[in-house]
């Protein structure tokens, strides 16, 4: 068994995870950030997309996240975002479809298109996706 630190994933609505981890990926505002036990402390603001973690023992689970606050403690790593899912929970299709709406949106701008809407839109579906690949390479 390797060292471990506790890990929550925590969303506006619920608890998602709460348990020892070997490591922590995530999307930080700056770039892919790797948790591991004995990390400084840190407090960073999250990118929408996967959060891959290394459960004590070995095993491997993927969320996905809209964004956020990763804070290193010590002995605890704590993910705080309006949304979070387990990627397993992620519709494929859906995130497909926004993707593909989002695009079209860019293609067949009006006068009254919302680009930073639009190009938001377009980063979640992305994001999401991103989270469901990553599940896949798991299996």
């Amino acid at each position: 068994m390797g060292i471990s630190v506790h890990c929550d994933i925590v969303s506006a609505e619920k608890q998602i995870y709460s348990g020892l981890v070997e490591l922590v990926v995530a999307v930080g505002e700056l770039g892919d950030l790797g948790i591991a036990p004995g990390h400084a402390p840190l407090m960073t603001s999250l990118k929408p997309g996967p959060v891959r973690i290394i459960k004590q023992g070995g095993s491997e689970e993927v969320f996905y996240v809209t964004g956020g606050y990763l804070e290193v403690q010590p002995n605890l790593v704590t993910i705080l975002s309006d949304t979070a899912q387990r990627a397993d929970d992620l519709d494929e299709a859906a995130a497909l479809e926004a993707k593909a709406e989002a695009e079209r949106e860019f293609v067949n701008h009006s006068g009254e298109m919302d680009y930073s809407r639009a190009a938001a839109q377009l980063a979640e579906a992305s994001a999401r996706l991103r989270a469901i690949q990553q599940l896949r390479k798991k299996h």
